[in-house]
């Protein structure tokens, strides 16, 4: 949207927010009224996989298994995954090697619900 206010020179200002998340990390969404008990349970599983793939991509691991491996782990644990999906902060292109601020987006039902989130992280990448 930023890029889009930009492209256009529209007279606007873009004010982004953090997430709102409950204790246990899941976003705050009026979707989560259709998880059932048990289900609202295992939803802050969500955002723990979008920081582990986070830290995994600091860390040198390859983009493309990273999110294979994560996607079969939300499978496995009962989401359905829509798209999950590594890309750069900036346009939402396919993120690369070369990037240094990066989102992690994903989208996944959950019983009825249709979760969404994201995580914006820097591509700071660690050494040990």
């Amino acid at each position: 949207i930023r890029k889009m206010v930009a492209d256009l020179c529209l007279p606007i200002t873009i004010v982004g927010v953090t997430t709102e998340r409950n204790s246990e990390g899941l976003a705050l969404s009026s979707r989560n009224g259709y998880l059932s008990a048990n289900e609202l349970a295992l939803a802050p599983a969500i955002f723990k996989a979008l920081q582990n793939v986070a830290t995994a991509i600091q860390q040198g691991n390859d983009f493309d298994s990273t999110l294979e491996q994560t996607q079969q782990r939300l499978n496995k644990q009962g989401f359905k995954v829509d798209y999950l999906a590594l890309c750069r902060e900036s346009d939402l292109k396919p993120a690369t090697a070369d990037d240094d601020k990066l989102v992690v987006l994903v989208a996944a039902f959950l019983g009825s619900a249709r979760l969404i989130d994201n995580l914006p992280f820097p591509l700071n990448r660690t050494t040990d």
